[in-house]
């Protein structure tokens, strides 16, 4: 197994970088069950933040690349079911992605309840407005 860092991923997904675009795609491409990928939870985390600054893409663009990613037979996602769930949450609602992997980590934790002061959060994510 090899542990994908985070602008490896953004490389490949964005397509975003004449030089490093095109490696990252060939590693990628190298990936195999004997030997696949792995991304931890924080650099999905990380993933989503990065193509979501500054405008870089959009929300159907960034809901697009996380499920892509999801989806490879090659990779290994930590806690993949949670980030499922996540990007659930994410593609019904209004919420940040990264507020809707606070919610489902939480209750996949077991958490009755994640409160915030967040309003789209809590409309859009499934926490609880602390007021």
């Amino acid at each position: 197994m090899i542990g994908l860092d985070t602008n490896i991923l953004v490389r490949f997904l964005a397509q975003d970088d004449p030089v490093q675009s095109p490696i990252a795609s060939r590693f990628m491409k190298s990936l195999t069950a004997d030997e696949p990928g792995w991304v931890s939870l924080s650099t999905f985390l990380e993933l989503a933040w990065v193509l979501g600054s500054k405008g870089r893409v959009d929300r159907r663009t960034m809901l697009n690349a996380l499920e892509k990613l999801l989806s490879l037979d090659e990779v290994i996602v930590d806690q993949a079911e949670i980030l499922e769930n996540a990007l659930q949450v994410y593609r019904q609602g209004n919420a940040d992605f990264t507020d809707c992997l606070i919610a489902a980590s939480g209750r996949s934790a077991g958490c009755s309840r994640t409160v915030t002061f967040d309003r789209i959060a809590a409309r859009g994510a499934g926490m609880e407005l602390l007021d």
